[in-house]
């Protein structure tokens, strides 16, 4: 099992459901949610990018 630097997303503010995020040592970004922390998503930077991107350009 990997020990992983989790810091809690800017976005997640004080909110009891948080999104965590990792990067390892080999470029991936982990990324968890603090009601399932053992279910963890894996993605490269570029494609997080791009959804990230997504996103905030989405109208609400």
């Amino acid at each position: 099992m990997h020990t992983y630097d989790w810091q809690k997303s800017t976005y997640s503010g004080d909110a009891s459901n948080c999104v965590y995020v990792a990067a390892t040592p080999d470029g991936t970004i982990h990324l968890r949610e603090s009601d399932t922390p053992d279910t963890i998503l894996i993605t490269a930077p570029t494609p997080l990018h791009a959804l990230i991107r997504t996103l905030k350009t989405t109208p609400h």
